[in-house]
């Protein structure tokens, strides 16, 4: 019996929202339900193991510490780098894009004419459209579910740090580019083209959804490197449903067009002819695929050490593309397949403008300007060989004694992501007899190489004066970097006994530290604690929670101020 379109469209609908209802439903942490750790002080299982010089005294007052700590209460959540809406208006503007791309756009008028012709009456027509629409989101969506349930959660989680993954997503966005610049086109095999396009015959509702399959494939050469770059950036970013939800923004925004002018044919007339105009589009996306592939280098020469990829090499290849971008627009640069520029267009223009503009915003960085409106895409400053910038707080060391403890535990890990002006320490051992010395609170920053927000807070929030100063004189700053590759030594190597995993390196027994002790795994996460170790109570009782990245400065310097004011009562 065949389905009539209404009760087709029905189905697909239901369909679609019972396997996001099922994806959504799979466990997001094997040890979610577990409450967080309530420890307080230095736990031994994360810090070196006891020798036989520490006595048996000191070992048991640790103990007897960790039973009397308070429990940690109203925790904050993760916080993903990038929300699912967020995400879903990123494939949208991919979507959009692609439809003004070579592959797609002649295909407009020629798509929604044979619907409109073939099916005999205009009702009809525009049924068979939102079908061919719906079959397009349908294929999308199911490639992105596909994505999330072969790396699930855990493994997406893992992505924005591995090395492997990074310098694959930084070949693969390499070749998208030099593919959109025309050197050659990324096709699916013409086999497959060529069976969805028998299939596509059938007529009825299965000849539709071959159609759309068939359009899915031979536009690929345009799409493909647009639906890399976007699964690659939504799974990147830890989220379980980022690449289903990125593929239904980008397919909705594919499928919308041929939709709307099934609707209204006499739209079509309305269109720019399709053109050189075109090819333009795709190398501007070229442009922009190559300057994107240099932060998944830039994160792997971060995390395992390699110091070269400095943030003026950085900057200098994204002002040397944004020149060839504007030289492009401008047509004073020409590749072989583009056509002729005899006169710049007001698109062009304005874009020429936008670009130019950007690359002379750019041109400070090399000497040290902060660039707040692109730091959490750049290596951090520390990585900047001259920079005649000035810390918001001077040059002036911090006020008040000093500790006792000259060589700092990891320092020379971390010379790269270091802040200027600021003095901070990196095993949490160290910070808390520092605390005990210099009678200040500590902060915990759980931060880490790759973590764009770690990168904007401190370029927008610890850059303002009275943030800083407070770091700088009354804090103990430790900074615990979650994605840092160096080995621990085989003796400091263990089982964690709150996930089960292996301990091997600096990055995951700080990363463990602040799952099991603060129920977090989320950077930044800024948390307060006193001498002891213990999470410190306000005036009025409460515990000063830890707190995730808060762009806000007033709320971020009252919640700094909370601890000062803890502390000294």
């Amino acid at each position: 019996m065949k389905l009539t379109a209404p009760r087709f469209l029905t189905r697909y609908l239901l369909i679609l929202c019972l396997a996001f209802a099922a994806l959504s439903a799979l466990p997001v942490n094997a040890r979610a339900g577990q409450k967080a750790d309530t420890a307080s002080s230095a736990d031994v299982q994360f810090t070196s193991i006891p020798t036989k010089a520490d006595s048996l005294a000191a070992f048991r007052k640790k103990q007897d510490s960790i039973k009397k700590a308070k429990p940690i209460v109203n925790t904050v959540a993760k916080e993903a780098p990038k929300s699912l809406w967020e995400i879903f208006l990123i494939g949208l503007l991919g979507g959009f894009t692609a439809v003004i791309l070579p592959c797609i756009y002649p295909l407009l008028p020629l798509t929604v004419s044979f619907f409109t012709k073939k099916a005999g009456s205009r009702a009809k027509g525009v049924s068979q459209s939102l079908i061919y629409g719906l079959s397009i989101i349908v294929i999308y969506v199911a490639l992105g579910m596909v994505i999330t349930i072969l790396f699930g959660s855990d493994a997406l989680n893992e992505l924005a740090t591995n090395g492997i993954f990074n310098i694959f997503f930084f070949l693969l966005l390499v070749v998208f580019g030099i593919s959109f610049l025309g050197a050659f086109e990324i096709t699916l095999p013409s086999s497959l083209a060529n069976k969805l396009d028998a299939n596509s015959d059938k007529g009825g509702i299965s000849g539709i959804f071959f159609m759309a399959a068939t359009l899915v494939v031979v536009s690929f050469s345009c799409t493909g490197p647009i639906i890399g770059t976007l699964l690659v950036d939504a799974a990147s970013k830890g989220d379980r449903l980022g690449p289903a939800v990125g593929m239904l923004g980008f397919s909705l925004a594919l499928a919308l067009p041929f939709t709307a002018f099934a609707l209204f044919p006499s739209a079509l007339k309305s269109l720019p002819k399709s053109g050189g105009w075109l090819n333009s589009v795709k190398v501007i996306l070229g442009f922009l695929e190559l300057a994107f592939a240099l932060k998944f280098l830039s994160n792997v020469d971060l995390a395992y050490h390699w110091n070269w990829f400095d943030r003026e090499i950085f900057l200098s290849l994204w002002i040397a593309i944004g020149l060839m971008m504007g030289l492009y627009l401008l047509g004073k640069i020409k590749f072989s397949h583009d056509s002729d520029v005899l006169y710049l267009t007001i698109p062009r223009t304005f874009l020429s403008i936008i670009v130019f503009a950007f690359v002379v915003y750019m041109i400070p960085g090399l000497w040290g300007a902060p660039l707040k409106s692109i730091s959490a895409f750049l290596p951090p400053i520390a990585t900047q060989d001259f920079d005649l910038s000035q810390a918001p707080g001077g040059s002036a060391p911090a006020t008040g004694p000093q500790s006792s403890i000259k060589v700092k535990k990891y320092a020379g890990n971390y010379d790269r992501i270091k802040t200027r002006g600021l003095d901070a320490w990196y095993d949490y051992d160290q910070a808390l007899q520092v605390s005990k010395e210099l009678h200040k609170p500590i902060m915990i920053d759980f931060t880490g190489f790759n973590c764009v927000n770690c990168r904007k807070m401190e370029a927008n929030v610890w850059s303002d004066p009275r943030v800083f100063n407070h770091l700088k004189n009354d804090f103990v700053l430790l900074q615990l970097v979650v994605d840092d590759k160096a080995e621990l030594p085989a003796s400091e190597q263990l089982v964690s006994d709150y996930s089960g995993k292996k301990i091997v390196s600096l990055g995951n027994k700080w990363s463990d530290l602040e799952a099991k002790r603060f129920n977090s795994n989320s950077q930044p996460y800024y948390v307060l604690l006193d001498s002891d170790g213990n999470l410190m109570t306000d005036k009025s009782g409460q515990i000063i929670n830890p707190s995730p990245a808060d762009y806000d400065v007033d709320s971020y310097l009252k919640f700094l101020e909370s601890g000062i004011a803890a502390y000294k009562k």
